[in-house]
């Protein structure tokens, strides 16, 4: 049997490589290699990808972490804390996830990926969490991680991929979920009440998480979303 394919969306930013200097459609390595490690082929997803074109070609979907997510999307006006917003991403990446949960492609949602979920199916985002939680734990500093205790509920899909209900896994988000969108059930919590995983009812294998997964050596979710292909695949 060939390996998989998933999909993996990336960024698009200034980049310097080389001699060079110039935007450049990007994603941090960890994530390519944690989906390579679990017998699969990475694919790369430029935020211009048509759903009706690329999906057939993939066998899962990860939506990788990234910058805010506009607010008009969820019908909020703009926090001012809100910043790397990139409305060609949001239509691109809301079409790709929109499409692949009709599909009953496998998905795995990172950071950005959580709200992505969320917005897709109707959702709010919380814009600015420490207004909320009165602290930047999960978000300490520019290009710190935050290590915070999370609670995942037992029997949840998220349990069984990971093995665990109890981790301190690597924070890097100012915002969470706020209205869950329908048929979303929420599947772990920090501490602090922030909700830090969800996952779809009604699809086999549809869950997102809030931190960064990929920045471990574990790579428990990648290969439950790898495994989750299998009965698709002839």
């Amino acid at each position: 049997m060939s390996a998989p394919v998933i999909g993996i969306t990336c960024y698009v930013e200034p980049a310097s490589f080389t001699v060079w200097n110039t935007t450049a459609a990007l994603l941090p390595h960890a994530y390519v290699e944690h989906v390579a490690r679990t017998g699969a082929q990475p694919v790369l997803l430029p935020p211009i990808a048509d759903p009706a074109a690329v999906l057939p070609r993939l066998d899962a979907l990860i939506v990788a972490g990234g910058g805010d997510i506009d607010p008009a999307r969820y019908g909020a006006p703009r926090h001012p804390a809100a910043s790397h917003i990139h409305g060609f991403r949001d239509e691109a990446e809301l079409s790709l996830v929109r499409a692949a949960l009709d599909a009953g492609l496998p998905f795995l949602g990172v950071c950005r990926g959580l709200q992505i979920l969320n917005v897709a199916l109707g959702g709010t985002l919380h814009q600015h969490l420490p207004d909320v939680v009165g602290h930047t734990g999960h978000s300490p500093a520019p290009g710190a991680y935050g290590r915070l205790p999370v609670q995942v509920t037992p029997g949840t899909l998220l349990a069984k991929a990971l093995g665990t209900t109890e981790l301190t896994p690597h924070h890097y988000h100012h915002q969470a979920i706020d209205r869950p969108g329908p048929g979303l059930t929420l599947t772990a919590h920090a501490e602090d009440g922030t909700v830090e995983a969800a996952e779809l009812d009604s699809h086999p294998f549809a869950l997102a998480v809030q931190w960064h997964p990929e920045m471990t050596e574990d790579t428990s979710l990648f290969q439950a979303l790898t495994d989750a292909t299998h009965p698709r695949r002839p």
